[in-house]
């Protein structure tokens, strides 16, 4: 025993004063922790300085029940819980039940509120008791911070976002993905807390040893209102159609700055709503859209001029033992006008014809233009261009005609507007861009430019032909539903196959409907971009039908809110019609007083103002050009005589 007494106490020293630093530093670190208070990511804003995404503070409001004295637990407490009371709208007494059974229970972390904003946190510190804050009155304060989408649904995906999962894995989306760990994330603080339980954690004090550091704020190239426009004319469409999902992407002529992009997708529910960024990272066969490039090459080697006269057939060509269709036979025609027609066949003759004994050239062209490679976007999650070459595994003898109408190759929706967008701009092709700048309030931290891809993508005159190409589609083409005399556009319809390798293709055929163009025709400002997958085959498919209207509502929106205005040099025009016009109206009116003049033949306008003039009630019947009148030429008339004149 004697022994043992003396190991114990021998074990008790050596803890106490040889290995005392260690444990005592073990026992505190469990006790008390430092708490990572995560910094407010930066605002992101549109490029009209509306906010798109912010970092909100939610509070969460404990008291510890222990804390306080008994003299200042009793005077304070009702005047708190009659705050409390006011607050909920539950009884004082409801509440001095519910704190002193905590106080009793020895609750040093009992909840008073949870996830309220800033300005209830504010009034929760001025309650009674509250007010004298951790030390005294046993305050308890967490903050977290919630991420805020203003515009709701409208771009959230490419607004985007940066979470981390339980293990630690970050998933970034968006903008906000690409921009936050460099910009928006901020630097985080900490606040040192005390276990107080099992599980239980307080802090021991009211502020915090290091104070987080919040972002920098992040300015887009997002029109909200040209945002809302495309977001809504693409919702409504892909609503109508069934569709399963789709994308539609507005991107300014010279700078590449990207005004608008929409990505919605449909739930079980049958409800969109913005599920993946399919026009940034969704590689597909583009269809017809990728005629325009593959003419252009075409164009521009000298393979074919826009008069040269192809041999369609009558819908229906094999080529090395593969059929083509066109939806319709066209015959012999122009090679301008198989891009109107949008002809499978024609495009397939020309690129083959051109390009069979030496493919390499064809797929040079591609290359030159940066189609192979991604566009290298910040935005995480970008597609990947397929473009097959010779030696390849999916080339074979039927690759270049079947990529002369889009297939057997994949861009993304924005590779395909990037292309347009150069046509546009008179062959200088810009990298799309989301950014405009960063700032810390007004300081501006970095400002981003414009970025070019390719300086010209070929000659002034190929690029003339290929611009009224393409405003012919729309004037005479496939895209001849779309024409409006009020305003010109320019551009491409689409229609792919998808899924068609599926057993069950025939029974339910899917297809991807699109339209890729800009406007105005003449001197465009925006190009645009509208891609829609499997709309419902019973209520139409191609592109012109599905995508088109929606391309056209945007440039109808876009037009009425910033109008085109045409800069007239002077006024003062002869005009020899209308001068004759003015005179025979001017003797009518001075001549007739009280006898019925002849106004058939009369503008509308012009008749009224006469008749009125002569005190006569006018009635019209119709719109345009007085084609009767019911008081005959040189009747004597009266004051306050009525006429009805039918017009057309």
């Amino acid at each position: 025993m004697f022994v043992f007494c003396l190991a114990v106490v021998f074990k008790l020293v050596s803890i106490q004063f040889i290995q005392g630093d260690k444990y005592r530093a073990l026992a505190e670190q469990r006790i008390v922790k430092n708490v990572v208070i995560p910094a407010n990511r930066g605002n992101v804003y549109s490029v009209n300085g509306n906010l798109l995404a912010t970092s909100i503070p939610k509070y969460d409001i404990r008291i510890d029940a222990l804390t306080s004295s008994d003299r200042t637990f009793e005077k304070h407490l009702k005047p708190l819980c009659d705050s409390l009371s006011v607050y909920y709208g539950k009884s004082s007494t409801y509440f001095q039940n519910k704190l002193r059974k905590a106080r009793v229970n020895k609750n040093r972390y009992y909840l008073l509120a949870r996830n309220i904003g800033y300005s209830d946190y504010i009034r929760f510190r001025n309650f009674p008791l509250l007010n004298l804050g951790a030390f005294k009155g046993g305050l308890i304060v967490e903050q977290t911070t919630k991420r805020e989408h203003p515009m709701g649904a409208i771009a959230q995906r490419s607004i985007g976002y940066e979470r981390f999962d339980d293990d630690g894995n970050v998933t970034r989306a968006g903008i906000d993905g690409a921009y936050g760990v460099k910009y928006l994330r901020g630097k985080d603080g900490r606040r040192a807390k005390q276990q107080i339980g099992k599980g239980q954690w307080k802090p021991i004090a009211d502020y915090n040893q290091v104070d987080p550091q919040d972002g920098f704020d992040v300015y887009t190239t997002i029109d909200v209102n040209i945002q809302d426009i495309a977001h809504h004319a693409l919702l409504e469409q892909l609503e109508e159609y069934e569709a399963d999902h789709g994308c539609v992407v507005v991107m300014e002529t010279k700078t590449g700055e990207i005004r608008a992009i929409s990505n919605l997708g449909r739930n079980k529910d049958g409800h969109y709503y913005e599920r993946l960024n399919y026009a940034v990272g969704e590689s597909i066969e583009p269809g017809s859209t990728f005629k325009v490039i593959a003419l252009l090459a075409a164009l521009e080697d000298k393979v074919v001029d826009t008069s040269t006269v192809i041999d369609t057939k009558l819908g229906y060509k094999q080529f090395y033992g593969r059929p083509i269709y066109d939806t319709h036979g066209h015959g012999k025609i122009s090679a301008a006008r198989i891009l109107e027609v949008s002809s499978n066949i024609g495009m397939a003759t020309i690129i083959d014809d051109g390009y069979s004994k030496n493919p390499k050239r064809f797929v040079d062209h591609l290359k030159e233009w940066n189609l192979d490679k991604p566009l290298g976007l910040p935005i995480i999650g970008e597609g990947k261009p397929v473009i097959p070459q010779p030696g390849d595994k999916i080339w074979s003898k039927n690759a270049l005609p079947s990529m002369a109408y889009g297939y057997n190759l994949r861009l993304t929706p924005l590779q395909i507007l990037t292309f347009y967008n150069a046509i546009a701009d008179n062959g200088v092709m810009v990298k799309p861009r989301f950014i405009r700048e960063v700032k810390s309030l007004d300081k501006v931290i970095e400002t981003f430019k414009d970025s070019k891809i390719n300086n010209k993508i070929c000659s002034d005159e190929t690029l003339k032909e290929m611009q009224a190409m393409l405003k012919n589609v729309v004037e005479r083409g496939t895209g001849k539903s779309l024409y409006s005399p009020y305003f010109s556009m320019a551009g491409k319809t689409g229609t792919a196959q998808t899924e068609y390798w599926m057993d069950d293709w025939k029974e339910n055929k899917r297809y991807i409907s699109s339209f890729a163009g800009y406007f105005p025709a003449e001197n465009p400002k925006y190009s645009c971009i509208v891609v829609i997958h499997k709309p419902s085959t019973k209520k139409g498919y191609y592109g012109a039908d599905v995508s088109g209207p929606v391309f056209k509502k945007i440039a109808q929106k876009i037009f009425t809110d910033t109008p085109i205005v045409d800069e007239v040099e002077s006024l003062d025009i002869d005009s020899e019609s209308t001068e004759k016009e003015y005179k025979n109206f001017y003797n009518i009116a001075k001549t007739y007083k009280t006898i019925m003049p002849n106004v058939v033949g009369l503008p509308t306008m012009d008749a009224l103002a006469l008749l009125e003039n002569m005190d006569l009630k006018v009635k019209i019947e119709g719109v345009g050009i007085v084609k009767r009148q019911s008081i005959k030429q040189g009747e004597k008339i009266k004051k306050n005589q009525t006429i009805v004149l039918e017009v057309s």
